[in-house]
């Protein structure tokens, strides 16, 4: 049987990045706007951020060498890319040679008219976003100019595509944002709307928390890649590096 996955998945969500803090100031204050200077794509790590980032990458380098990616794919934010730097920087790939592929695919979901406004902000500026959402569920809401879960997910199916065409039995590490990681769950396991979104409600997914799959050939007829570990912080709490799990800063919208 010609084994069509990789033999082992990592998804991990970025470090802490400048706009989490940015959201708490702004939810902390009661106000509408999220006060972050750059666009969403350039916001950077905060410092603790990097400190998870470096701390998932030591966690990397301590197994051996044939227990670490191979390959790293990120989303294109600058958030994400400095993670997998950090990551690599520490030792956590089998072949640091090589050089991480950035995919646009990866991106954070595009929150279109409600980007930077808290939950707050949204009923005051957008009350009819906000009753459109509660109608249709997050999973299918799309606000103007943005997109909805399903549309990430859409994207999301030809990334896979590139995983089997191109990294079959390979050693890959996905760095990416919450909602991410959330819709790849839904489309390796086969998974509903409910049953996403109920393990999305369970916790926000931590700062450089992983996510742990491995092919298995015995499950159905052509193998699949089975979950191993899901929002894993030991990594973190292992180097004594904080666990941060605040939504980005656009979640009022996400």
């Amino acid at each position: 049987m010609e084994q069509l996955w990789p033999a082992r998945l990592w998804i991990v969500r970025h470090g802490q990045s400048a706009g989490n803090v940015a959201r708490d100031a702004a939810d902390a204050a009661g106000l509408t706007h999220i006060d972050i200077a750059d666009r969403d794509m350039d916001v950077p790590l905060s410092a603790l951020g990097r400190q998870q980032a470096q701390a998932l990458g030591r966690w990397f380098a301590n197994k051996a060498s044939d227990e670490r990616p191979c390959t790293l794919m990120a989303s294109p934010y600058l958030r994400a890319v400095q993670t997998s730097q950090e990551i690599r920087d520490a030792g956590g790939l089998s072949s640091p040679e090589r050089k991480f592929c950035v995919d646009e695919r990866l991106r954070e979901k595009e929150f279109g008219i409600l980007d930077r406004l808290t939950r707050r902000g949204i009923e005051a500026q957008f009350p009819e976003q906000a009753e459109f959402r509660r109608l249709l569920g997050k999973f299918y809401h799309r606000p103007p100019g943005g997109e909805s879960w399903c549309d990430v997910i859409l994207r999301l199916r030809s990334l896979l595509d590139t995983l089997s065409l191109h990294h079959a039995g390979d050693r890959v590490l996905i760095v990416a944002h919450q909602v991410v990681v959330l819709c790849l769950r839904y489309l390796l396991e086969g998974l509903t709307e409910d049953q996403i979104l109920k393990i999305d409600s369970q916790a926000d997914i931590a700062n450089c928390g992983v996510t742990q799959y491995r092919f298995d050939r015995e499950s159905g007829p052509d193998g699949a890649l089975v979950l191993e570990k899901y929002n894993f912080t030991a990594p973190l709490e292992g180097q004594d590096a904080p666990v941060t799990a605040a939504p980005d800063a656009n979640v009022a919208a996400r």
